[in-house]
């Protein structure tokens, strides 16, 4: 029962606001309603019927009293005039009581002239505002009708209309408020949303003080993680570009040298420099990353191609496994990032396989190699910068361990995740995740 109603239950702040609301209202309308049925259709209904039942008692005995037939019909006019009740005799009872199933007070008032009325033979119910009953007497049937307002109110549904009525006004100006108060909240998931995807949206904190608050300290983490980013992206790419010019003195006094030590110098300088490369394509990631590079509609099929294309030995296999719908992205980041995923795989094993499939809310890049894999104890270190995992990949390619990091970056950026796993080739197995 418990799962049934969670699975029934609104998601989103505004709707289970507005059925905390809306819940107690409604209980409340009903119980007040159920009272005031129970009171004013029963209770005032047979109050008022029971001071009806004198006065018919009243004429009946007056026209049980006549003499004969002439006598009776002038004792019953005489005292049904001031009394407001139209009598005549002898009028033929029907057979049975006429009455509408949903008239609840013509129930309590039928109810109550059975057991208290004198000689009730029969009772119509169904016109609106009359209501009309027949007594037994010595002359015979007696029909007896007087307005329905004698034994039961006027407009008894005028309380029901007000309260539904001003339940439903109270309703809507609640809903509206909690509207208003849940848009900051909406505000602020919107710029924490798109933060996470690398995009920095213009945020202002509003609405209720634990919702300032709240918007407050978003923007004072953002600002700090901003600023420890642009720090750690100058400082990098100062200490990178610091490190060419000795390197770049490095190469020229070493090739004006001869020798096998020069040579093994010159390959050591060599992959220094690519290292030093690596470093600096990371740190004008980071700096595009936070300018916001500019986005726009490309075709990922397109994309994974011509970075199949680029490997001159066919070792890229590309699959396409459904039909691909058109992605806001930065094509040049995403590209880099399929590239750096390749060449991962080709750095490690003989071939690479790159299948692209596309479901309802994400789109999904996968490339697999036949090489060593990554144990599952370490692909979670292998996602972080600077990581190498020597003991669980081949070590004759020099790298700095940024490549899957980037990926990583620009996989966050597009508000996906890159996921590592088991090849069927035998190697590692690479999904590249993007939001639609």
């Amino acid at each position: 029962m418990l799962g049934w109603l969670h699975d029934r239950m609104p998601r989103s702040l505004l709707g289970r606001a507005a059925l905390i609301l809306l819940l107690p209202v409604a209980i409340l309308q009903l119980a007040v309603s159920v009272a005031f049925v129970d009171r004013y259709y029963d209770d005032v209904t047979r109050q008022m019927t029971r001071s009806l039942v004198l006065e018919l008692r009243y004429l009946s005995d007056a026209v049980a009293r006549a003499p004969d037939p002439p006598a009776a019909r002038a004792a019953a006019r005489a005292i049904g005039r001031p009394l407001a009740l139209d009598v005549a005799l002898p009028d033929p009872a029907p057979r049975a009581d006429r009455r509408r199933p949903w008239d609840l007070a013509g129930r309590a008032m039928a109810a109550t002239l059975r057991r208290d009325g004198p000689g009730l033979l029969a009772l119509d119910l169904e016109t609106p505002r009359r209501v009309a009953l027949w007594l037994a007497t010595p002359h015979g049937d007696m029909r007896v009708s007087f307005a329905r307002s004698r034994v039961a109110a006027s407009n008894p549904h005028q309380l029901l209309v007000w309260t539904v009525g001003l339940g439903l006004l109270v309703t809507g100006v609640s809903l509206l408020f909690l509207r208003n108060q849940v848009r900051p909240l909406r505000a602020l998931a919107a710029a924490a949303a798109a933060y996470g995807r690398g995009r920095v949206l213009p945020y202002r904190p509003s609405g209720a003080s634990e919702v300032r608050a709240a918007g407050t300290a978003f923007l004072d983490m953002r600002a700090r993680i901003e600023r420890q980013a642009q720090a750690r992206t100058t400082m990098l790419a100062g200490v990178s570009h610091d490190l060419r010019t000795p390197l770049t003195r490095m190469r020229l006094a070493l090739s004006l040298m001869e020798g096998e030590d020069a040579a093994a110098l010159l390959r050591d300088v060599a992959d220094m420099e690519r290292m030093v490369d690596a470093f600096l394509l990371f740190a004008r990631d980071d700096a595009r990353d936070g300018a916001e590079e500019a986005r726009e509609a490309a075709d990922l099929a397109l994309l994974a191609r011509q970075v199949a294309d680029s490997d001159p030995l066919g070792r890229v296999e590309l699959r396409v496994l459904s039909d691909l719908p058109p992605l806001t992205v930065a094509a040049t980041a995403l590209r880099r990032a399929i590239q750096n995923l390749v060449d991962n795989a080709l750095a490690h094993g003989t071939r690479a396989v790159v299948t692209l499939s596309a479901g309802d809310r994400a789109v999904r890049v996968t490339v697999e190699d036949d090489g060593p894999g990554i144990p599952p104890d370490r692909r979670e270190e292998a996602l972080r910068p600077f990581v190498r995992l020597d003991a669980g990949r081949n070590q004759d390619r020099p790298g700095v361990g940024l490549g899957l990091a980037i990926v990583a970056d620009v996989a966050r950026g597009h508000g996906g995740s890159l996921r590592l796993g088991e090849s069927a080739l035998g190697g590692l197995r690479a999904d590249l995740v993007l939001a639609r």
